[in-house]
């Protein structure tokens, strides 16, 4: 098991007067913020005080980008041009680098948001598009993409520092795919079944189907949805066990930084 790992959670995702998630209590358990940037929830003052307040829990902040999707949350499969596609993450990267800037901070990565980063994870094609927005507007970002994914295996074709993640509160095909929604046993809500999900993958070095396949795969970072409504008690219990598991919990950059110092025969 891995000396050091990231928890993070999507943050950022109310919209006027629309809540979403419990942003305030998730940051002090987290230690990376992907901050929704308006195209699938968020908006400008939402983005704006997400920033601030994770700045202030010295949380590492990323850039949630999506599909023009407010109605759906981003969940919706679109079909759109590559160089569309790639104008809208920069546009959205951008507005977030923006505010960031104006608060003296700057961006570490970027994690792709709902259908946009399943499809990434699926179609090579997309996942390019992905990449090149990123490379285009700042190369030093970090991709935090699902472990094992077209869009990992793009970024770091690209030459893109490429964190790794593990969901605590999805399931996994045999094919190391996350479980489609819709489908049975697909979302993890108890605290005490995520928290075993993850410990699992933790031990396998990698990630661990509904089936019990182990695909081998480094693991940088665990994922709490923080739209979910035992999001804080997901992400408790997980930080809880990683202590006592003897765990440091670190930033990503840090967690990447530490990660690329170690010989890769001796890596999860």
């Amino acid at each position: 098991m891995a000396q050091a790992i990231n928890l993070n959670a999507d943050l950022g995702e109310s919209f006027g007067a629309w809540r979403m998630g419990s942003d305030a209590e998730l940051l002090p358990i987290i230690a990376t913020a992907s901050i929704a940037c308006g195209f699938h929830a968020g908006d400008p003052l939402v983005m704006r005080r997400t920033l601030r307040q994770a700045l202030a829990a010295g949380v590492s902040i990323g850039a949630h980008p999506s599909y023009p999707d407010l109605q759906g949350f981003g969940r919706r499969v679109m079909r759109l041009p590559a160089d569309e596609l790639e104008a809208l993450l920069i546009y959205q990267i951008g507005a977030l680098a923006g505010m960031a800037q104006a608060e003296g901070a700057r961006l570490t990565h970027v994690k792709p948001h709902g259908a946009l980063s399943n499809m990434a994870c699926a179609e090579a094609a997309i996942a390019a598009s992905v990449v090149a927005a990123i490379r285009c507007f700042d190369p030093q970002l970090i991709l935090l993409a699902p472990a094992l994914s077209q869009l990992a295996l793009a970024g770091a074709a690209a030459g893109l520092r490429v964190a790794s993640e593990i969901f605590a509160d999805r399931t996994y095909t045999d094919a190391g795919n996350l479980l489609p929604r819709g489908q049975p046993g697909a979302q993890l809500h108890a605290a005490a079944d995520c928290v075993a999900h993850v410990l699992r993958m933790l031990d396998a070095g990698g990630i661990v189907s509904t089936r019990g396949k182990r695909i081998a795969s480094e693991v940088h970072s665990i994922c709490v949805h923080g739209d979910g409504a035992q999001a804080v008690a997901v992400a408790t219990a997980i930080r809880s066990a990683l202590l006592a598991a003897g765990m440091r919990l670190l930033p990503l950059p840090q967690v990447l930084a530490s990660a690329e110092s170690v010989p890769p025969s001796t890596m999860v």
